[in-house]
């Protein structure tokens, strides 16, 4: 048995204040418990939360121990900026004129803590592929989720785009791969011969094979959280699953990156054909189309829109100058366990 790193304790003057100024830093929110004056507040993150406790001693020296902060959104130096206004102050600048380096701030209390350069910068410099990530599962599942919560209530038992499914058991089948990618990646050790045996049933005739179904009396709100909870639920095991872990795909073994994009991927093109049954507008974000792009279809075109050739890649699109995609199948294994050619 081990143990793990239940809390990062910070000794400070000022519990509630200084826990409110990470909590901006950080995105995140305070124990619902944790009010003005009080000796100990909690800023809840992912991993280990961040526990204030208010001591009567002051700071006396440079601190031993300092975070490295990774903006998620924005680059380093807009990072930089953000973090001056919410009250940091500027200790030591170490950014390169390359556009490498790092700034050392200072928190109200004057602890100090250095902002890096985002992951998308590190990967411009390097000329590293960016990684797909949980945090690009729940982006990708939350922007789909508000366009079909706009769906006029009628369209749902229309086919979804060019399937042959109706647009409730597209988001059925999505809800059910989501849970599936996160079911592969579950056990403590994942099967690499095989998909882990959950029960899979056809409603109708044509239908999706699918251990998820969608609770009709729940109506389309309900199916919709259904597909938010799976997405979740791939989330958290993509963000817990250790880099080495594998586990089967039919297309290939794969690690929680590729399940990550495999979901990302299933939610944007299935997106795509839904909105087309139900006459709403869908248009994912360029990066993360790149992003998937990149981990699954290493040799798909480079110099075009990359939500088209994602369609493209998929059989959805044409793509001036190329044949149309009739047959696919995405590169599930690690790039740099099966290199492509």
């Amino acid at each position: 048995m081990t143990s793990h790193v239940h809390h990062v304790t910070v000794d400070c003057g000022n519990a509630y204040q200084l826990a409110t100024f990470w909590a901006e830093v950080l995105g995140a929110s305070l124990a619902d418990d944790d009010f003005p004056g009080d000796p100990e507040a909690l800023v809840e993150t992912p991993g280990a939360a961040l526990l204030f406790i208010t001591v009567p001693e002051p700071k006396s020296t440079k601190n031993r121990l300092h975070f490295d902060i990774q903006p998620d959104d924005r680059t380093r130096d807009e990072e930089v900026e953000r973090l001056l206004a919410l009250g940091a102050t500027l200790v030591a600048d170490h950014r390169r004129p390359n556009g490498r380096g790092w700034a050392t701030l200072a928190d109200p209390e004057g602890n100090e803590f250095c902002v890096e350069c985002s992951a998308r910068e590190r990967a411009l410099l390097t000329g590293a592929r960016l990684p797909v990530t949980a945090d690009d599962v729940t982006s990708a599942v939350r922007l789909a989720v508000a366009v079909l919560k706009e769906a006029p209530a009628e369209g749902w038992h229309t086919p979804a785009g060019t399937l042959t499914w109706t647009c409730w058991e597209t988001v059925e089948h999505l809800s059910d791969d989501l849970f599936a990618y996160a079911g592969q990646l579950g056990p403590q050790s994942p099967p690499l011969d095989r998909d882990v045996p959950f029960h899979w049933a056809v409603r109708r005739e044509g239908g999706p094979a699918n251990a998820i179904f969608g609770d009709p009396a729940a109506g389309t709100a309900g199916l919709l959280q259904a597909l938010e909870a799976t997405g979740a639920m791939l989330a958290a095991m993509v963000r817990s699953t250790a880099p080495e872990v594998r586990a089967h795909h039919s297309y290939g073994i794969s690690d929680a990156e590729g399940f990550a994009a495999m979901g990302i991927v299933e939610t944007l093109v299935h997106t795509h054909d839904l909105a087309a049954g139900l006459g709403v507008d869908w248009t994912p974000p360029a990066e993360l189309c790149d992003r998937v792009l990149a981990r699954l279809f290493p040799d798909a075109p480079d110099d075009g829109d990359r939500w088209t050739v994602l369609l493209w890649s998929t059989g959805r699109a044409d793509l001036p100058g190329r044949e149309r995609v009739t047959s696919w199948k995405w590169h599930g294994a690690p790039l740099e366990e099966n290199p492509q050619p």
